[in-house]
């Protein structure tokens, strides 16, 4: 019935259909019952219904579709709701419902999909959906949402955003971020952030895939500022112990300030701190090396960290 306008409700519970369904552009001033349905048309389109307006709502509890789906461009205020549903057409789309604006998106329980879900552009309040449930390929750019459930780690989440056949797409990541955000759930917002970063570093040349893990390592791209507080301990330890035991000799012995093995560690480590000691002192030997690597390694902890802060308060 393309473009037919029936009245307040349509109502096909149990409905069973061998074929293609055409609903292009109808639109329902109610509501559309389609639950316990079953829409059986095998590597072709089960149930074609592009641009369809609805009131209130458009229920399709324990949908069995064998076949594409193509809810394309539909508007449903209330709830689109494909709980317990049963989405097959492998090695095609099984659910295409881009650029659809809905309420409520509804998916909770359903049956791992068999086919590409394509979600691109769609806006929703609220998308319910288990990782289980998404299908080996999806369409999530341009996917906006304001609240996810059920509510579950960051790293469940994660997952399915690699599976994205667009490959790296920097909007599902901020926009899962936002979600985790919404619920006041800052650290995995962060974990998120992080993921994006390594996804990211994957698409770029060596160079800077090798200043990527350099960072990722350090300081987990600003998103792990301890990180660099351990590594710095870590160097200030080594370099206290091996000057303690093995001090360098002084430069000008009747000028020099007394050795601190400590201070002698921080002024090469730390580029803004001066306690005169590295000035005074000269290493010898493989002492000289560690007082590069310490000098050099305190130079990219803190050149990581600042540039991590300042990405990540520029996100925020």
């Amino acid at each position: 019935m393309p473009g037919a306008v029936p009245g307040e409700d349509l109502r096909a519970a149990r409905l069973t259909c061998y074929g293609q369904a055409r609903l292009d552009g109808l639109t329902v001033t109610g509501h559309i019952g389609f639950d316990d349905a079953r829409f059986l048309h095998p590597a072709g389109t089960a149930l074609q219904a592009e641009t369809v307006t609805v009131g209130t709502d458009l229920h399709a509890m324990r949908l069995h579709a064998e076949g594409r789906v193509n809810l394309r461009g539909s508007t449903v205020p209330g709830q689109l709701n494909l709980a317990y549903a049963r989405l097959s057409n492998p090695g095609g789309v099984a659910l295409r419902a881009n650029s659809c604006t809905a309420g409520e998106l509804w998916l909770r329980e359903a049956r791992r999909i068999e086919g590409t879900v394509n979600l691109r552009r769609t806006r929703c309040d609220l998308l319910h959906v288990s990782p289980e449930v998404w299908p080996a390929s999806v369409r999530l750019d341009g996917l906006t949402y304001t609240t996810l459930a059920p509510t579950l780690p960051a790293a469940r989440r994660l997952e399915t955003l690699t599976r994205d056949g667009d490959g790296y797409v920097p909007f599902a990541y901020e926009q899962l971020t936002a979600a985790y955000r919404h619920i006041g759930d800052d650290a995995a917002a962060r974990s998120v952030q992080l993921a994006k970063q390594r996804r990211h570093r994957t698409t770029l040349p060596l160079y800077a895939r090798l200043w990527g893990h350099l960072q990722d390592a350090t300081v987990g791209y600003g998103f792990r500022p301890m990180r660099a507080a351990g590594w710095l301990a870590g160097l200030l330890l080594v370099g206290t112990l091996a000057y303690g035991l093995h001090p360098p000799r002084p430069l000008k012995a009747d000028e020099a300030p007394g050795f601190n093995a400590l201070a002698y560690a921080l002024d090469l480590l730390l580029p803004i701190v001066d306690f005169g000691q590295e000035k005074a002192y000269a290493p010898q030997g493989g002492y000289q090396w560690l007082a590069y690597l310490l000098i050099v390694a305190g130079w990219v902890l803190a050149t990581t960290f600042v540039a991590g802060v300042n990405r990540t308060v520029s996100r925020n």
